[in-house]
């Protein structure tokens, strides 16, 4: 090679590479972002619907699960304020299981059994709203709901994609964000079929 040409490259390299690395940085801006990889839920409080019983309940807490064949169970928590219920059909497993923040009259606080009522993923009720679409990806669909006068956004997620057995829906519901804060959970649904 000779001398010119080398010096030629010398200052032609780092031009070339400058190019080519501003060209990688422009496609990529024009490639669509992809949203979070969904993901789907099995527990919450510990349970996973379809397959825990109130007896398992039983163990984990209060002995009003452990015998429960049919019906809605339901336990509060005063020092969290929050409440867990566990709806069952015919038989004595556990289909729906949800977690809810509630007005609860002043009691004796035993343990503070709410801090174990978490989903798998670690979402619980009182999480900033946008954690839901962190861990879950975006919803199957959002829409306004209310209760008790205040507006809501409902988030539902359909698993139907993970296989049968897996629980199928989780419903979450958020406070509307307002005055520039984020909405928070305040419940938290996952069963082992459609809601």
């Amino acid at each position: 090679m000779k001398r010119a040409s080398t010096r030629f490259w010398l200052c032609a390299s780092p031009l070339i590479l400058l190019g080519a690395t501003q060209f990688a940085v422009a496609q990529s801006a024009q490639k669509p972002q992809t949203s979070v990889r969904p993901g789907n839920e099995l527990t919450l409080a510990r349970l996973r619907p379809g397959r825990s019983t109130f007896v398992q309940a039983g163990k984990m807490y209060p002995a009003q699960y452990s015998e429960r064949p049919t019906g809605t169970a339901r336990i509060g928590d005063p020092c969290t304020h929050l409440s867990l219920a566990l709806d069952s059909g015919s038989r004595n497993v556990v289909e729906n299981i949800r977690v809810e923040f509630v007005e609860s009259k002043p009691g004796r606080c035993q343990g503070n059994l709410g801090q174990a009522w978490v989903t798998g993923r670690g979402l619980r009720v009182g999480d900033a709203a946008h954690r839901v679409i962190a861990l879950y990806g975006v919803p199957a669909s959002r829409s306004p709901s209310t209760k008790n006068g205040q507006p809501l956004e409902l988030l539902y997620y359909a698993f139907d994609w993970a296989g049968p057995d897996v629980p199928q829906v989780m419903e979450v519901v958020c406070t509307a964000p307002k005055d520039g804060t984020p909405g928070r959970v305040v419940e938290i649904t996952l069963a082992a079929s459609s809601l």
